[in-house]
């Protein structure tokens, strides 16, 4: 049975459950492929918070409480389909959580009463029956929650078990059985399973089951590890360094504390997430017939004679995606490409020379859709953005992926021309590029 088909009876069953109304094309699917900085925190943030952070913090994603009796903040005025929406739109990725039952030797739990806010049912009967009822009826509020939100299905929902005591077989068996029906429905809704919870209980107690009874329990897809090590990476000495690996787990590195981007304070969890293919754009093929690569360590001063043949094919190319050159790929910079050329300088406003400069370059490389981008972002217009900024003199690879290096090349470029360098890239900082100041 192909995927498409399965997805096919999943929506269906949702519609018959009153779950959900047929998907619509503008549903939000997340997180999507993705490595790179994330935060969570109790209360989504108002919409001014999320457009200071996208344009100034490094991070990318974002955790928010959509469903649970447990969860501390179940009031979220913030939380609209809107607000869902014009996250999405802005490129954040989303981790939507729910904090219902936890573990029933929890010291915590319940928070509001058991009336209200029950734990995991503890009782052995009939193989943990009741605490797997009460996982898979998390599993239909979350889907009803995410559902309303406009977050559709092939979305990650992750459940947040909070730390407990382990060494309590009715309490930690209980729990596992919980995730497991948990897991189970969301598959059979369409959406994928992710589990929050602390390194040393959770997660090790997952870890263990997926060695020591494979099989057994219908484990999630994702892990989201809460380790305050301090370390951005997906490991932790609780775990196995093999389960749920590549790009199957997100690691909570730093605990509740306050950080300030754009003049905005908000009290989070910092994470380091790894999700999908992780950061990943398809490999770009050469142009012109595959006669010319844009992935050149040097982008250079040309003008009638000059010898660069490398440049000037890549000039005569770019120039034909233009339509401002129809000649063959030379590699000279004859009559004809100097006058292309002075059409392009024309065309973007740019001084009319018969000599193609760096700035000309800057401007000719960022053509096009300009997106905000920073660390994890992946697609054509980062490879944009890493020529341009070789070009002005902060020579990074091309890689179509804003890593490290990117970061600090941007962050050099913004410091050269007195903007604050926050290593994102910025409508501020696309339009300096394409002004081709250097």
């Amino acid at each position: 049975m192909t995927r498409r088909l399965l997805l096919s009876l999943a929506s269906a069953a949702l519609i018959c459950a009153g779950l959900a109304a047929p998907a619509q094309a503008d549903e939000v699917v997340t997180p999507g492929n993705f490595t790179g900085y994330g935060f969570d925190q109790c209360l989504a943030p108002t919409q001014a918070a999320m457009d200071a952070w996208w344009l100034t913090s490094p991070y990318a994603a974002v955790g928010i409480y959509i469903s649970g009796n447990s969860r501390a903040c179940r009031n979220q005025p913030n939380l609209t389909p809107d607000w869902v929406s014009r996250q999405s739109s802005a490129g954040w990725r989303l981790l939507p959580i729910t904090l219902g039952p936890q573990a029933s030797c929890s010291s915590r739990y319940p928070r509001y009463g058991s009336k209200t806010d029950p734990t995991i049912n503890p009782s052995s009967s009939n193989n943990y029956a009741a605490a797997r009822t009460q996982g898979a009826a998390e599993a239909d509020k979350a889907v009803e929650a995410a559902n309303a939100l406009g977050i559709g299905q092939r979305s990650t929902l992750w459940y947040d078990l909070e730390g407990f005591p382990t060494s309590g077989t009715a309490c930690r068996e209980s729990a596992k059985w919980f995730l497991s029906a948990w897991t189970e429905r969301l598959h059979a809704l369409g959406y994928v399973s992710g589990v929050y919870s602390s390194a040393s209980s959770g997660m090790k107690v997952l870890d263990d089951a997926r060695v020591l009874t494979p099989g057994k329990f219908t484990l999630p897809d994702y892990l989201w590890i809460a380790d305050w090590n301090g370390r951005a990476d997906v490991y932790s000495s609780y775990l196995r360094t093999d389960g749920w690996m590549p790009h199957r787990r997100m690691h909570q590195y730093r605990g509740g504390h306050d950080e300030t981007y754009g003049g905005v304070t908000i009290n989070i969890d910092t994470n380091w997430v790894d999700v999908g293919k992780g950061s990943y754009v398809r490999s770009e093929p050469k142009h012109c017939g595959g006669a010319v690569s844009y992935n050149l360590n040097r982008w250079l001063t040309l003008r009638p004679g000059s010898r660069a043949r490398q440049n000037i094919s890549s000039l005569q190319c770019m120039l034909r995606g233009q339509r401002l050159y129809a000649g063959p790929i030379t590699g000279r910079y004859d009559a004809a490409t100097s006058r292309a050329a002075q059409d392009f300088q024309r065309k973007a406003g740019r001084p009319v020379s018969s000599k193609w400069s760096r700035g000309d370059w800057m401007t000719l490389l960022t053509w096009g859709g300009q997106p905000v981008l920073k660390f994890g972002s992946a697609s054509p217009s980062v490879r944009k953005v890493q020529r341009s900024l070789t070009a002005a003199g902060f020579g990074v690879p091309v890689t179509g992926i804003v890593d490290a290096d990117t970061v600090a090349a941007v962050k050099d470029y913004q410091r050269s021309q007195q903007m604050t360098k926050y290593g994102v890239v910025t409508p501020s900082t696309w339009k300096s590029l394409a002004a081709g100041r250097y």
